[in-house]
């Protein structure tokens, strides 16, 4: 499996429950937690590769209605 780190901008006034409670529902993401600061959610997400991961980012994250932009950052492991 991949892992991944969704940072999410969010609509004004669309931050909060609203965002980050549709995206944890989504098959794939492990947790959607709120911030302050320059993006409103993070979100860590799975899949079997990077093109599944993309696949749900563009087609599950990115389409929701308040979600303005995400940046996809992939977990590595330097071993």
């Amino acid at each position: 499996m991949v892992e991944a780190y969704v940072l999410v901008n969010a609509e004004p006034g669309r931050v909060g429950r609203p965002v980050s409670k549709q995206i944890g529902a989504i098959k794939g993401v492990l947790s959607a937690e709120d911030l302050s600061g320059p993006y409103d959610v993070m979100v860590r997400v799975e899949g079997r590769d990077l093109d599944d991961l993309a696949k749900l980012v563009v087609a599950k994250i990115q389409v929701l209605e308040g979600v303005t932009r995400t940046i996809t950052c992939p977990v590595v492991h330097l071993q």
